[in-house]
């Protein structure tokens, strides 16, 4: 993977537990990688935390009326408040649509090994403060001690985000993720006490996804995209075919079989969960 060093900066961004604005010491670096990734005029880029998918704090589908939505405060918040903490962020101020005003200091350094970007025009990356004794730009292995110093496994180990693999993660560093998982899991950290997402719930109105269930963010937003476009009801009569629609492919562990996504996912009335555990499936990129 590619190591780039530069520097985090979050006021007039509204970074999640899983996403945040990196501003490389040598924007150079991003034509390295395999995909183009999205820059500003600073050079500055959105990274996606590989591995990992945080609560929403704000989702906005693209169809329909239903506006921006977010997942229980108590996970989707706390996951946003432990990365910038864990990068040394301090005393950070959010305004209206979780745009950050204020934070202490304006900037912190880090560096990201990163191979790629994702449809969206972000990095896809492991995260890590401060500065790499490395040279910029060189290319690293990323082995079992220099991924627990990730932010992206100090997440999980916390239970604050969910295992969610994609198909261009190397298979060794996926399988020391499930342990962290599978640690914070039976330990009950974080949202692993409250979460839904196997064990299945009753869809009674949109704020049940909204404030009261722990769910893994895909299936939350594509609940939430299916509930846009639902002409107000909650009935989940059309959910399994609105998925098949939209062609999301996953293998399911170990066995390496391929299907859809609505494969994994069980409806019975207004019942709702998903078959397999989250760390147990690798999306394959779109």
């Amino acid at each position: 993977m590619t190591l780039i060093q530069g520097n985090f900066r979050i006021v007039k961004t509204a970074p999640d537990g899983d996403s945040i604005r990196f501003y490389p010491h040598n924007p150079e670096l991003w034509k390295t990688l395999e995909t183009a990734v999205s820059t500003n005029r600073s050079g500055g880029a959105q990274l996606r935390l590989d591995a990992i998918d945080a609560l929403e704090t704000h989702y906005r589908p693209k169809m329909g009326s239903i506006g921006i939505q977010h997942q229980p405060g108590e996970f989707a918040d706390g996951a946003a408040s432990e990365l910038l903490k864990f990068l040394g962020f301090q005393n950070v101020t959010r305004g209206s649509n979780q745009l950050i005003t204020a934070a202490e200091p304006e900037e912190v350094p880090g560096f990201i090994l990163t191979r790629f970007a994702d449809k969206y025009g972000r990095a896809v990356a492991f995260v890590f403060k401060g500065n790499s004794e490395q040279e910029d730009g060189s290319n690293i292995f990323l082995e079992k001690p220099l991924l627990k110093k990730s932010a992206n496994s100090h997440l999980l180990a916390k239970g604050l985000v969910y295992p969610t693999f994609y198909s261009k993660l190397y298979p060794d560093i996926r399988k020391q993720l499930i342990a962290v998982t599978e640690k914070a899991r039976s330990d009950k950290k974080g949202l692993w006490a409250s979460d839904k997402t196997n064990k299945g719930f009753v869809l009674e109105e949109l704020e049940t996804i909204i404030d009261k269930v722990v769910i893994l963010p895909k299936l939350f937003r594509r609940l939430l995209d299916y509930l846009a476009i639902n002409d107000g009801s909650v009935a989940l009569d059309g959910f399994i075919n609105f998925l098949e629609s939209k062609k999301d492919k996953v293998i399911i562990l170990p066995d390496s079989h391929v299907t859809g996504f609505d494969f994994v996912v069980k409806v019975d009335g207004q019942n709702i969960k998903l078959t397999v555990q989250p760390e147990d499936l690798v999306f394959i990129e779109k």
